[in-house]
């Protein structure tokens, strides 16, 4: 049998290792999972975890990390745990975390952004070329030992015509890089494009979406899911659409009013390809059968954008160094739930001698008053003898407030201003 015995080297590096339990809801690349141990963390992986099985997997394994893709956190799972303190989403879009709630039990949601941006922009590539060409029907034709060239000749071709692209995040741009080796004119919309903007991308700007479905021969939207983004994409939109225009939706499908699509399929000859939907399953085998792909004209997958093997390792890394990070400094890389603002009304900059209770006293001072910290950071100067406390206030100290803080023989200086004045 091996010798078990640590040296005592071995036993301080054991010791100095950083121990965290991570639940992954889901399933996860093997290099990333090895990282993790390495680093020293309890990993319970469980991708069939879903819904009341995964409230109590999350009740039983008490998790300081949980890891999910497409699994949907609800309110329920973030009371399951009294120690759970940050969800990552292994991908980019975070539709499927009750992220409000999370706020409130002050967990932190971070997300993996623009990992996946070339493999869904080639999905969205393979659903744009199969509608003008009719792959899927062409395919199904001769398996059943049908040859019908003189219909599928009638493909009305890429080059020289208009793509409009709908959002400009990663994966609109990965689409416009393509684009432009189809020889296609691009316009575009995103409430953060500006006509510099346009330019630099070499691309033209649409002032609105309507714009965008006047003016395109073939559309596809990237937008992330928001109360903004619900139904963007409306029955307005979708009438004002070319008559026989191609529309791809790889984003979310909830984007889409699609029964208002369903009917400009009909009224428009739209030729459609989808790989999102409303109301699409949560797991990845189940039974499904929205109404808009008996549509002959629409080509479906199966929300499958993001799924390649380069683009889920490229995620798997980015969400260790999220955890990594977190476990080793406490900070949350990609967070999306950080307050944009605060109800600060006043900035209290403390220069104070790098000693125990120097800050305490001064939080104890505010608390008596009534003062409520929104936030602070504390800075060290070099040589660790003296520090800078920057603390906003929800409301300014009195005069009274500020000078028992000065009189604190271990403080240097005290200053205060307004913000968000």
């Amino acid at each position: 049998m091996a010798n078990q015995t640590l040296t005592s080297s071995q036993q301080d590096l054991t010791a100095t290792k950083p121990s965290a339990v991570i639940l992954f809801a889901d399933s996860f690349q093997q290099q990333g999972l090895d990282a993790l141990e390495e680093l020293g963390c309890t990993l319970v992986l469980d991708p069939s975890l879903k819904d009341g099985l995964l409230t109590e997997a999350i009740k039983e394994a008490n998790p300081d990390v949980l890891v999910v893709r497409s699994t949907k956190v609800t309110k329920e799972m973030l009371a399951a745990s009294d120690r759970l303190s940050l969800i990552v989403r292994a991908g980019a879009g975070y539709d499927t975390i009750d992220v409000a709630q999370a706020s409130k039990c002050g967990i932190f949601v971070a997300n993996c952004p623009n990992k996946n941006s070339v493999a869904v922009a080639e999905l969205t590539w393979s659903l744009i070329l199969a509608c003008d060409r009719k792959v899927p029907d062409q395919v199904n034709d001769l398996r059943n030992g049908k040859w019908n060239k003189k219909e599928y000749s009638k493909a009305l071709g890429l080059y020289g015509r208009t793509l409009g692209v709908i959002g400009l995040g990663g994966i609109g741009k990965e689409v416009i890089l393509r684009g432009k080796a189809f020889g296609m004119h691009i316009v575009a919309w995103s409430r953060s494009l500006t006509d510099e903007g346009a330019e630099e991308l070499g691309i033209e700007r649409c002032e609105s979406l309507l714009n965008v479905a006047k003016m395109s021969d073939v559309i596809t939207v990237h937008l992330s899911s928001t109360p903004e983004t619900a139904n963007i994409i409306n029955k307005e939109f979708l009438s004002s659409m070319r008559d026989g225009a191609t529309f791809v939706n790889t984003s979310r499908g909830n984007v889409v009013d699609e029964l208002a699509l369903e009917h400009a399929i009909r009224d428009k000859n739209l030729l459609v390809g989808l790989d999102v939907y409303q109301n699409e399953p949560s797991s990845g085998d189940s039974e499904f059968s929205p109404s808009i792909i008996n549509e002959k004209s629409v080509y479906g997958t199966h929300h499958v954008g993001a799924s390649t093997s380069q683009a889920q390792q490229a995620i798997s890394t980015e969400a260790v160094r999220v955890i990594r990070t977190y476990i080793e400094t406490g900070e949350v890389k990609n967070c999306v739930n950080l307050a944009k603002s605060t109800p600060a009304q006043a900035m209290l900059s403390v220069r104070h001698l790098n000693l125990p209770g120097v800050l305490a006293a001064v939080f104890e001072l505010l608390s008596h008053a009534g003062v409520n910290v929104e936030e602070m950071e504390n800075i060290i100067y070099e040589g660790a003898e003296a520090a800078c406390a920057k603390i906003q206030l929800d409301e300014m100290p009195t005069q009274e407030q500020i000078e028992q803080i000065r009189n604190n023989v271990n403080v240097l200086s005290v200053t205060v201003s307004t913000i968000n004045s």
